[in-house]
């Protein structure tokens, strides 16, 4: 074989990705072995710890029951089952971010399940699925704070315990990702789940971080960490995957080692050989009895799971009829959903036409507006805003530029949504006034008026009555009600066309 015969191979060698996926429970008020609170973001370095995390001599750990149960929730929603006994153990290394010199976890504790011999997977889309090796609860190190410290001279390395401690999920899958794309897709999945479940807030800085393995033609695994977002993780597999396949395309060996990912270069770097489970030593943790979760325990934790994203996209396309694409956007997020399906319990709410508006209010309004995690947190709109609004439109009372408006001002104020369309004037212009249309035809024969060349171009081409419209609804501040509008539109054109013909006549 040529030598460029094989750099083409190589360059087309298929790659296989695994990942790591490390899942703060942030829904937790404390960490995982002592009292501490698990909020530590913001917080001066190194005030949030306590002998227990920081472990100190003489210092006894004791387990968060709530991490325990919400673990078990993850493992749960991810298709894994629950043994009935769990343990911990110390898996020692050493490292600056580790203040005990050994990490408290759990060794392959939640597994697949054989239950309708789907085994524990993830559905990525495209007809792609990818396996769950395990998934383990254990205690997050700390954070090591390259470049720290204050004035003009050498930045060191500092260390912030903080975080140390702090109850996390690690999720491990098999490599049955084939390309950067499907991991990224994997992880947007997994972050709309474990936060559907209320488990976790992904959106929190570092709450969900993930390494990577990758392996290219079958060759060695390398593992890629230091990666700070879904985002540099994609661009750090792209770069592994063509390293490994360059060194292949010359003849050179890919080492098995763990890399980092550099921001600044957009590199990864060598950190390491990678270590494999021996090296670990991992070690029964005597400290923490063995957790035994009883049958009457399982059965209470699975009452307590909720409507998971597929059953939910599922319910609002069969019984209200939403397009896929909204009933997608809508059921990822248990929060938009849990104030679409609060907004449909209501009397405003009720219908399928109502749901439909709530959903589009919600989707394409709402979401706009709380873009952030700051703009949500300061949201201030209820379940009774959207239902009156939907309920306003569809009765058409108000239209549904107006209901846009209304909504802005409600997300901002939190005032009843009917004093805002009263205080803004939003009622629809003719809305009620009978057969001649009230004020509103007065506007449509104004608007025929000023615009003589259109009113004739939409004589002749009804598709050209569009543009009336639109000038009748900027004259009333897109108040007019369209089928009003349209009607009266349509009776002045057939009435300028009958004047015509009757002084030719």
């Amino acid at each position: 074989m040529s030598a460029g015969a094989g750099a083409g191979a190589a360059s087309d060698a298929p790659a296989r990705i695994g990942l790591e996926v490390h899942c703060q429970l942030t829904s937790l008020a404390t960490k995982l072995f002592c009292s501490c609170p698990s909020a530590y973001r913001g917080k001066e370095p190194n005030t949030n710890v306590c002998p227990v995390c920081m472990g100190l001599p003489g210092t006894l750990p004791r387990l968060n029951r709530r991490a325990v149960e919400k673990a078990a929730m993850v493992a749960s929603s991810l298709g894994c089952s629950t043994p009935g006994r769990i343990a911990f153990f110390r898996k020692n290394y050493f490292y600056p971010d580790l203040p005990k010199n050994f990490q408290i976890t759990q060794l392959d504790a939640y597994g697949p399940s054989s239950v309708g011999g789907a085994g524990g997977s993830v559905d990525i889309g495209g007809g792609a699925a990818v396996r769950v090796r395990r998934v383990q609860l254990e205690e997050d190190p700390g954070r090591i704070v390259y470049g720290g410290g204050r004035g003009s001279g050498p930045r060191p390395t500092l260390v912030d315990y903080n975080r140390a401690g702090t109850a996390l999920v690690e999720i491990v899958t098999e490599p049955d990702m084939d390309s950067p794309r499907q991991a990224r897709r994997f992880l947007n999945v997994l972050s709309d789940a474990v936060a559907n479940l209320g488990a976790a807030d992904p959106s929190l800085e570092g709450a969900m971080r993930a390494d990577g393995n990758v392996s290219v033609g079958g060759g060695p695994r390398v593992e890629v960490k230091n990666v700070g977002s879904f985002h540099d993780l994609e661009k750090a597999l792209h770069f592994e995957i063509a390293r490994q396949r360059s060194l292949a395309g010359r003849g050179i060996a890919v080492e098995q080692e763990t890399r980092h990912w550099d921001q600044g270069r957009r590199v990864t770097v060598p950190a390491r050989k990678k270590e494999a489970d021996m090296d670990y030593r991992y070690l029964l943790e005597a400290d923490i009895p063995p957790v035994v979760i009883g049958a009457e325990a399982a059965a209470g934790l699975a009452g307590g799971m909720p409507e998971g994203i597929a059953a939910r996209r599922a319910r609002y396309a069969s019984e209200i009829g939403l397009p896929a694409q909204v009933a997608d956007v809508l059921s990822a997020d248990r929060f938009y959903s849990d104030l679409f399906d609060g907004a449909r319990a209501l009397p405003g709410g009720g219908g399928a036409g109502a749901a439909r508006e709530i959903a589009n209010m919600v989707t394409t309004d709402l979401m706009g507006i709380a873009d952030t995690r700051e703009r949500r947190d300061a949201l201030k709109v209820t379940a009774a805003h959207l239902a009156d609004l939907a309920g306003a439109v569809v009765s058409g009372s108000i239209t549904r530029a107006s209901a846009r408006d209304a909504l802005h001002e409600a997300a901002r104020t939190g005032r009843p949504a009917a004093e805002i369309i009263e205080e803004k004037g939003l009622k629809v212009v003719g809305a009620g006034a009978g057969g001649g249309g009230g004020d509103l035809a007065v506007v449509v024969r104004d608007v025929l008026a000023a615009e003589k060349k259109a009113a004739e171009q939409a004589r002749a081409d009804p598709k050209a009555v569009n543009y009336l419209v639109g000038k009748v609804m900027a004259a009333t501040s897109g108040r007019a009600d369209p089928q009003q509008t349209l009607r009266l539109i349509r009776e002045g054109l057939d009435a300028m066309g009958g004047s015509e013909g009757g002084g030719e006549g």
